[in-house]
């Protein structure tokens, strides 16, 4: 099975002047969301499985923080899968359209995509604010729910930068991108019998 061209880990951005720089911010961000909630979810979930059978004593708090951790991470990765070019895409008609006719409903799809990102941004963080009012603290942790869910927006913020992003990388080149890395296309399969 081919799959697009794709460069894992890249965080320089290849678009120009200040585009690249909120770029290059945007995928920093992520890289850091994504790795230090990862590995704290690892480190606590060792940690809670080695007190639980080794210490008889489980960590009070290892669910909630888990939880808020499976968050940051849902949303983190939302930006990341963008970036990549990894959501999923029913391409089916788009793939029978001419190299122009592909730019152009990669700009509209971007464009309609960014919309909707920042419009979830905009009534996720009216949820937040309305946590933040109840003053609703969690259990174990003692913090405010509201922290828990902080990355919602944040998220959906930074998925909206990067669908805009690859609506003017598609609107200043030649050929069609599924994000700001990655071109569109299939690699040829190599593997053929």
């Amino acid at each position: 099975m081919s799959e697009p061209d794709i460069t894992i880990g890249q965080t320089e951005s290849n678009l120009p002047g200040v585009l690249g720089v909120i770029d290059s911010i945007i995928a920093r961000i992520e890289a850091v969301m994504l790795s230090v909630g990862v590995l704290l979810m690892a480190f606590n979930t060792v940690a809670n499985v080695i007190g639980r059978f080794v210490l008889q004593k489980s960590i009070y708090f290892s669910e909630e923080l888990n939880s808020i951790l499976i968050v940051l991470i849902t949303f983190a990765g939302l930006s990341y899968a963008a970036r990549h070019g990894r959501h999923i895409r029913m391409s089916a008609i788009f793939d029978t359209l001419s190299t122009p006719m592909r730019r152009a409903a990669m700009i509209v799809i971007t464009l309609i995509t960014a919309i909707f990102m920042f419009g979830l941004c905009w009534y996720s963080t009216g949820y937040v604010l309305t946590l933040a009012k109840q003053g609703r603290v969690l259990p174990a942790l003692q913090i405010e729910v509201w922290w828990m869910y902080v990355w919602v927006p944040v998220g959906f913020f930074m998925t909206g930068m990067q669908y805009a992003l690859t609506a003017v990388k598609n609107l200043t080149d030649k050929d069609v991108w599924l994000s700001t890395l990655v071109l569109e296309g299939y690699e040829e399969d190599t593997n053929d019998i």
